[in-house]
C-alpha cells in the first residue's frame, strides 16, 4: 500500500499540488485521472522520487520515501516496476534481452535462471514466441506488453504505469488493461496508472483518484463513477456521446 499525506509541490511561485491525500491499495488497479495540467503527472513523479515534494509524505507500507537517504531510495526502487508512455525498449536488444535487462543489472541469478525468469514473464504477457525478435520487428501493442514483462521481472511490490495505452487502438488498449489488472491481482501488487483513457476508468478502475487543479476532487471506483453527481468528474469521464448514453442508461435503471 502507498499512502500520500498532505502532499504539496511548487515550482517557484506556482503551486501544482495542493495538499493531496490518497491511499493506493494492494491488489487493485489504482488510477489517477485529470485534465491536462491538473497535476497527475507531477504527482506520479513525486511518488517515484523524480521530484521531491515541497511538503508532505509518501509512505510505502509505512516507510516514508521522502525522508529516505540516497542508499535507502536506491533499495526501494528495486521494489518498483515502471512502464513508460513509450515502451522505452532498447532497440539493439532482443525482446528476451530487454526483459532480462533488470535481472542482469540487479539480480544474483545465474544466466540460466535469468533466462528462465524472463521467459516466464514473456509467457505471462503472451509473447514467448517473440523472444528472439527485436523491438522494431513487433507492433506497438506488443512493445507495451514487453515493457510490462520487463517491469514485473524483478517481482516488484509496486507498479507504476504512465499512460500505458497512449498511441494504441481501442482493442489493443483493452488487452493492456486486462493484462495489467490480471497481473496486479495475481501478484497482489500496488499498481498506479496515470491515464486519460476513460475506457480504462470504466473497465479496470478499482480505485480512482480524480485531481482537479492540483487538488483531490473525488475518489471512488468505476461503479461509483456511474453514480457520481460531481460535475467536474462527469465532464471529464462522460465527455463523449457514447459515455453520455451509457451514463443516461445507467441512471434510468
Amino acid at each position: 500500500m502507498i499512502e500520500v499525506k498532505n502532499l504539496h509541490k511548487s515550482f517557484g511561485d506556482r503551486e501544482v499540488l495542493k495538499g493531496i491525500d490518497a491511499t493506493f491499495e494492494n491488489g487493485k488497479t489504482n488510477l489517477i485521472i485529470g485534465q491536462s495540467g491538473s497535476g497527475k503527472t507531477v504527482l506520479m513523479k513525486n511518488l517515484v522520487g523524480l521530484f521531491d515534494p515541497t511538503e508532505g509524505e509518501v509512505l510505502y507500507d509505512g516507510r516514508n520515501f521522502v525522508t529516505m537517504s540516497k542508499e535507502e531510495r536506491i533499495a526501494m526502487r528495486r521494489e518498483m516496476g515502471m512502464i513508460f508512455q513509450s515502451a522505452a525498449l532498447f532497440d539493439s536488444l532482443s525482446v528476451l534481452e530487454n526483459v532480462m535487462f533488470p535481472l542482469d543489472m540487479f539480480s544474483k541469478m545465474t544466466h540460466r535462471e535469468r533466462v528462465k525468469r524472463a521467459q516466464a514473464c514473456l509467457d505471462r504477457v503472451g509473447l514467448i514466441q517473440a523472444q528472439d525478435k527485436f523491438p522494431g520487428e513487433i507492433s506497438g501493442g506488443m512493445q507495451k506488453r514487453v515493457a510490462i514483462a520487463r517491469a514485473i521481472v524483478l517481482n516488484p511490490k509496486y507498479l507504476f504505469c504512465d499512460e500505458p495505452n497512449s498511441g494504441l487502438d481501442p482493442k489493443t488498449s483493452l488487452v493492456i488493461d486486462e493484462l495489467l489488472h490480471g497481473i496486479t491481482e495475481d501478484f497482489n501488487m500496488t499498481t498506479i496508472i496515470n491515464t486519460h483513457d476513460m475506457n480504462s476508468v470504466m473497465g479496470i478502475g478499482d480505485n480512482i483518484l480524480f485531481i482537479y487543479n492540483g487538488e483531490k476532487e473525488w475518489v471512488g471506483d468505476k461503479t461509483m463513477v456511474m453514480e457520481s453527481t460531481n460535475e467536474k468528474l462527469n465532464d471529464l469521464v462522460f465527455a463523449s456521446d457514447l459515455f453520455k448514453k451509457v451514463k443516461a442508461a445507467y441512471v434510468k435503471r
